[in-house]
C-alpha cells in the first residue's frame, strides 16, 4: 500500500506538452508518485522547445515524425512505439491530454495493456466528429477508454454525463493556468526582436493565430481579407501574428497580408513568447482551442475565428466571443473593441471560467482517491457540481 504509484504521462505536441509539463512536475514533486514521461514527437521542434522551458526531460521519446506524416502513420507508430514503453515502465496509470492523434493512440495502446487511462482535459465537445478534425473524435474515443476523466469544467463534466460514459469524474480546471505561473514575467524579454521593438503601451496590439484545417479554404481568406482591412483601416494597430508553418497557411497568410505596414508575419513562437504576447496585447484574435483559456487567465478578450467551439463556458463566461469566419462579423467584433470601451471591459473583467491554478493538485488528488489513497473524492474546481 506505500509503493509509489508508477504514472506515465505520453504526449507528443506543443499544446498537450504546456499543459501536461506542470502536471508531470507536480506528480514528481509528491512522495506518493513516480513520474515518468513519454513523448511521442508528433511535433518535434516545438516540442523540444517547451520541455526546454519547463525543464523537463522525457523519459522515453519515440521520436515519430516524419516529413508528411499523415493521420494513420501517426496513430500506427505511436501505438507500436508505446508497446515497448509500457512493456518496459510497466506504469499503474497512463495519462493522456486532450485530442491530438498521440492521445488517441497512447490510450488505445494502453487499452490493448489492460493499463487505465486517466484523460486530461476530458468532456470537450462540439457535437460534430468532423469538426475539428481529428480532435472530435480522438476526445470522444478516448473517453470511452479512460478510467479517470479529468474535466476542467463542470460543462465538460456534463458532456460525459450526457453521453453516459464510464469512469470516475472529476472537475479540475484547466492546467494551462498552472503553467502560466510560470511563463509569465513583468521583466520577460522576447526571443524575437521584432516583438522587443513593440510598443505596447501607446500603441493596439493585437495578437494573432489560424491555423486549424477546417479554415483552410474561403473560410481562411474570408479571415485574412478581415484581417487586411482591419490594418489598413486602423493607423493605431499592430497585428503580430505567428504563422503555422503549413504551406496551405502560409501561402495563404503571405498571399493577402505580405508588406502591409503594421502587420507582423513571424514565424511560430515558443509557449513562454507567445503567453507574454498575450500578457501585453489588446486582445486576441484565433482559431486555437488553448487560447480560448490562456488569453482569460491575462484578462484579454478573444475573438474566435471560428464557426463553433468546444468551450462554450467562455462564451457563456463573457471573456469569448465567438466571430466565425465571415469577413463583416470579424471586423464588426474587432471593431467594438477597439472603439467600445465598455464593452471591452466586459469582457476583459469577466471571470475566466477555466481555473485557479491549482488543476495538477486536483488531478493528483484524484488519482490518489483512484488507488484507494484518500478515503473521500476531492472536491470539484468551483466547489460543486
Amino acid at each position: 500500500m506505500n509503493s509509489k504509484i508508477k504514472v506515465l504521462s505520453v504526449f507528443g505536441t506543443r499544446p498537450e506538452a504546456i499543459k501536461m509539463a506542470p502536471l508531470v512536475k507536480h506528480l514528481a514533486s509528491r512522495p506518493e508518485f513516480e513520474s515518468l514521461c513519454c513523448l511521442t514527437g508528433q511535433h518535434r521542434e516545438m516540442l523540444d522547445s517547451v520541455m526546454e522551458i519547463f525543464q523537463l526531460k522525457a523519459d522515453y521519446d519515440l521520436n515519430i515524425m516524419q516529413v508528411r506524416q499523415t493521420l494513420s502513420s501517426i496513430t500506427s507508430r505511436t501505438i507500436l512505439g508505446m508497446e515497448e514503453v509500457i512493456e518496459s515502465a510497466q506504469p499503474d496509470l497512463i495519462l493522456v491530454h486532450g485530442d491530438t492523434s498521440t492521445t488517441f493512440a497512447g490510450a488505445l495502446a494502453a487499452f490493448y495493456h489492460k493499463v487505465p487511462v486517466g484523460h486530461v482535459e476530458a468532456g470537450l465537445r462540439t457535437w460534430d466528429k468532423y469538426s475539428p478534425f481529428p480532435e472530435e473524435m480522438n476526445r470522444t474515443l478516448v473517453g470511452d477508454i479512460a478510467a479517470l476523466h479529468f474535466c476542467p469544467t463542470i460543462n465538460n463534466l456534463r458532456n460525459l454525463e450526457r453521453e453516459a460514459v464510464a469512469g470516475s469524474k472529476f472537475i479540475t480546471g484547466n492546467t494551462v493556468i498552472d503553467a502560466m505561473q510560470t511563463t509569465v514575467r513583468p521583466d520577460f524579454v522576447f526571443s524575437v526582436p521584432e516583438l522587443n521593438a513593440l510598443d505596447f503601451q501607446s500603441r493596439r496590439v493585437i495578437a494573432v493565430t489560424c491555423h486549424r484545417r477546417e479554415n483552410y479554404g474561403e473560410p481562411m481568406r474570408n479571415i485574412m481579407e478581415a484581417l487586411r482591412e482591419l490594418a489598413l483601416s486602423h493607423p493605431e494597430v499592430e497585428l503580430v501574428y505567428p504563422v503555422h508553418l503549413s504551406p496551405v497557411v502560409r501561402e495563404c497568410v503571405f498571399g493577402i497580408l505580405k508588406d502591409l505596414p503594421r502587420v507582423h508575419l513571424i514565424d511560430p513562437i515558443d509557449v513562454e513568447n507567445m503567453h507574454n504576447l498575450m500578457a501585453r496585447c489588446d486582445f486576441v484574435m484565433t482559431d486555437s482551442g488553448g487560447l480560448q483559456e490562456e488569453a482569460p487567465a491575462l484578462g484579454k478578450p478573444v475573438l474566435v475565428l471560428r464557426r463553433e467551439t468546444e468551450r462554450p463556458e467562455a462564451v457563456q463566461a463573457g471573456t469569448v466571443k465567438l466571430a466565425g469566419v465571415e469577413k463583416q462579423r470579424i471586423l464588426e467584433l474587432a471593431e467594438e473593441l477597439l472603439n467600445d470601451k465598455a464593452a471591452y471591459n466586459a469582457m476583459a473583467h469577466a471571470v475566466n471560467p477555466y481555473g485557479d491554478g491549482h488543476a495538477c493538485a486536483r488531478i493528483a488528488q484524484g488519482i490518489l482517491w483512484h488507488f484507494g489513497r484518500l478515503a473521500e473524492k476531492p472536491a470539484d474546481f468551483g466547489a460543486a457540481r
